[in-house]
């Protein structure tokens, strides 16, 4: 492919193929994307929907966006896209093993962001084209893209759903196992040098706690030592009044201001949501109370938020073997990454106990969805509604905790309830007016709530194969039959799971 090449006026180099907005593309340029197009007026739009045998709903970005200028997405079109030369030489451009064309631009934008560190974006009017491509992908194509990018397990479960009783599918799958592998090792992109923090701004620290106190007052010495210095600490404490010291966290000067809230309500994400109208700060780091940061953790948020020219990172959340390990251990742990731990580019995730937003993105969304009460996924819901605003959420692997993970305490002292039947159970927020009776709902109601809110009900129904794929085959050889006379039950629960999903689903999202 012969691209054609733009300097920009700081002297980088970008290829391109159309017509693009030359002086758009120099502000883009300066920008956090590495791979940009116009594709969803041109026919590319959600192009390629047989990623779902693979991604299922634990992929935020197997959908486009809608109604967004700018936004994250992988599906390039090959005759009007631009790259920076950088990228494109470091990820070995095309792959020219796919007979499809449109194929090879796909893979490249899929592997850019799923796998290599680089941002491929959307950009509205960047190439203005009437042309509106027709996707046709074969079937060899299609196995040949899940052979080389996944496990073979992948390959089979699109068998499987695409109609094992089809030559033509056994047919391409076969000529795909034979010819190619998987491929390992796909390039990665350096991260950029991050640049010194420009002006002064302030940041607010929310912990959410519960009969943790000893571990909070831990993760404020660490806070008091930043490099940059936090201005303000919300603390929103849930512990019981007969098990609180709560003169316990204003025995000691801060050098910030520290704000305590006895919290009331029930649920982390109440706690947080109280926590951020309390919040004065540029930006808002979230943590969780069972961590250990180092002194240029806070430092690190801003200069890599500043220097990708983005309102929101997620950092790199480093799980201790006991609760006693300390910042010593962390380091070792760090060590032990090596090379893998320096991957930026866009978050396949969102972490409430390390991340941090710019202000005005986090009350655009006003604060976490409380639906997620008494359940899992909260996190990861906050993180996609951001991207979902138009916003680029970057890994920081530069700003690392190490998570301690007591064995008691915390928010999910009320969430364990959940597991419990009977008499016992104490009834979740999320069981709103019919509590679990004998069939315990799995998965988590709260993370089906959120592959119902955020994926298409096609989409919910390949996780609910993927779901018993999964189930039935990835356990021991032995236990085989005996998971599979159990289906019938696994689907009742499926089924429990998926109708508390849609009353939270009904309910639409709440703060409060």
């Amino acid at each position: 492919m012969e691209l054609k090449e733009f300097v920009t006026t700081t002297g980088e180099i970008i290829l391109y193929n159309g017509q693009p907005d030359l002086n758009k593309l120099e502000i883009l340029a300066a920008g956090a994307g590495d791979i940009w197009h116009s594709s969803f007026e041109q026919g590319y739009k959600n192009a390629f929907p047989d990623i779902v045998y693979q991604a299922a709903t634990f992929f935020w970005y197997i959908n486009d966006f809608d109604n967004l200028d700018e936004c994250i997405s992988w599906r390039v079109n090959p005759n009007c896209f631009a790259v920076r030369k950088s990228v494109w030489q470091t990820l070995n451009g095309f792959d020219t093993q796919y007979e499809n064309i449109q194929l090879q631009a796909l893979d490249f934008g899929y592997n850019a962001v799923r796998n290599s560190a680089a941002i491929p974006l959307y950009v509205k009017g960047l190439f203005e084209t009437n042309l509106r491509d027709e996707i046709t992908i074969s079937v060899k194509d299609r196995y040949v893209f899940f052979r080389k990018n996944f496990k073979i397990d992948h390959s089979i479960f699109m068998l499987y759903r695409k109609g094992f009783w089809k030559w033509k599918e056994w047919n391409a799958f076969f000529y795909a196992k034979k010819n190619f592998k998987q491929t390992g090792n796909k390039p990665v992109l350096q991260p950029r040098k991050l640049l010194n923090i420009e002006g002064k701004p302030t940041v607010s620290y929310i912990i959410p706690t519960m009969m943790r106190q000893d571990f909070t007052l831990q993760l404020l010495e660490d806070l008091a030592s930043q490099t940059y210095p936090v201005s303000q600490v919300v603390i929103v404490d849930a512990t019981p009044e007969n098990l609180r010291d709560e003169k316990l966290y204003l025995e000691k000067k801060y050098p910030f201001e520290l704000v305590i809230k006895w919290q009331e309500t029930k649920g982390s994400c109440r706690a947080r949501n109280e926590a951020i109208e309390l919040c004065t700060g540029d930006y808002i780091v979230f943590g969780d109370d069972d961590i250990r940061i180092k002194s240029d953790f806070i430092e690190n948020h801003i200069r890599i938020l500043q220097t990708y020219k983005v309102n929101a990172c997620n950092g790199l959340d480093i799980r201790a073997d006991n609760q006693q390990q300390d910042l010593t251990d962390l380091e070792v742990k760090l060590k032990k990454l090596g090379a893998a731990r320096w991957k930026v580019g866009a978050s396949a995730g969102f972490s409430n106990a390390n991340s941090c937003v710019k202000t005005e993105y986090v009350r655009a969304l006003v604060g976490n969805d409380i639906n997620f009460d008494g359940g899992y996924g909260e996190d990861s819901d906050f993180g996609m509604s951001l991207i979902k605003l138009g916003q680029i959420v970057i890994f920081n692997p530069f700003s690392a905790n190490l998570h301690l993970k007591p064995p008691v305490g915390g928010y999910r002292f009320w969430g364990n309830q959940a597991k419990i039947l009977g008499k016992k159970r104490k009834t979740q927020p999320w069981e709103l007016d019919t509590p679990v009776k004998s069939i315990r709902p799995v998965p988590s109601p709260t993370i089906m709530y959120g592959i119902v809110k955020h994926f298409t009900p096609q989409q919910v129904i390949e996780y609910k194969y993927k779901h018993f794929f999964l189930y039935l085959f990835k356990g021991s050889k032995k236990g085989l039959l005996y998971r599979f006379f159990r289906i019938p039950y696994k689907n009742l629960q499926f089924k429990k799971s998926l109708f508390y999903a849609n009353k939270l689903n009904k309910l639409g999202i709440r703060h409060k």
